[in-house]
């Protein structure tokens, strides 16, 4: 009996890696079918025999079409610039929000949260049609103003800087209150460096929530000088000859190759932030 609890375990171990190994492939198929059309002709991508390498390579082709056919550049661009100043936005407001919630003792503080909960319920797509004629009653459509306005306020981000928040000691801060200290000294000298986890946990899902974006931008922006990478991708699409699958897929792999970047820069603290937060 004592013997096969070992076995037992080992064969536990063998049957979790492996769901771990075929839920991993089943998720990044979809970036290796897409890488390898990015590096296939026209005629190869609609045969019907399977090659995942291409027996011709025309990667060079593709990816020189899908930088030069559209400013690709400027959709990266237009992209940092838009993520960038939703995220800076967002921190400015659910930094305090979510300190306020957390460590403060105020009136109808529980109500709020619970306000907080109830927003993470709703679809981003129910606010469209609202915005869209908030920011037309504005002149504010077809502008980077409208790209960015509609997401500054991210319940998200309220509840989980909220949690984290809640991880750290109430003494530190009576120790900061005592030394002098206000509550916004209190939030940009101590809570701030200390939350960077759960910061850069936040920023991940923002940036890839907005660099991604299509159903908004293709809405609120006609012009190309403004689209966004997710919008500026549809350049490329042919319905009727599909001549441009090769480019399209080379600029998806050109617009998804930054995302990977970061996340590989912060996979460690985005892991600790949702850890932490998951915990409390």
């Amino acid at each position: 009996m004592i013997a096969r609890f070992p076995y037992r375990r080992f064969a536990g171990r063998i049957a979790r890696h492996a769901i771990l190994i075929l839920t991993a492939a089943f998720a990044l198929l979809p970036f290796v079918w897409m890488v390898s059309l990015s590096l296939k002709p026209p005629e190869e991508i609609f045969q019907a025999d399977f090659h995942l390498w291409p027996t011709a390579f025309h990667g060079v082709e593709n990816y020189r079409v899908a930088l030069t056919a559209a400013p690709m550049f400027r959709f990266l661009l237009n992209g940092l610039l838009v993520c960038t100043a939703i995220f800076a936005l967002q921190l400015l407001v659910c930094i305090p929000c979510a300190y306020a919630l957390a460590k403060l003792r105020f009136r109808g503080r529980d109500t709020l949260f619970s306000a907080v909960l109830v927003g993470l319920l709703l679809p981003p797509q129910a606010l469209a049609i609202p915005h869209f004629v908030l920011l037309n009653v504005f002149g504010l459509l077809d502008t980077y103003a409208a790209l960015i306005l509609p997401w500054v306020i991210s319940t998200f981000g309220i509840f989980l800087l909220r949690q984290f928040f809640r991880s750290i000691p109430d003494e530190i801060i009576h120790a900061a209150r005592l030394d002098g200290l206000g509550e916004f000294e209190i939030i940009w000298r101590i809570m701030i460096p200390m939350t960077t986890p759960a910061l850069a946990a936040f920023g991940i899902f923002s940036i890839v929530a907005h660099w991604n974006d299509l159903f908004w931008p293709l809405i609120a922006v006609r012009s190309a000088e403004i689209s966004t990478p997710a919008l500026g991708i549809l350049l490329f699409r042919d319905d009727e000859a599909g001549q441009f699958l090769g480019p399209l897929m080379a600029g998806a792999v050109i617009i998804v190759a930054p995302l990977l970047v970061a996340f590989l820069i912060a996979q460690r603290r985005f892991i600790d932030g949702l850890a932490v937060t998951t915990m409390k």
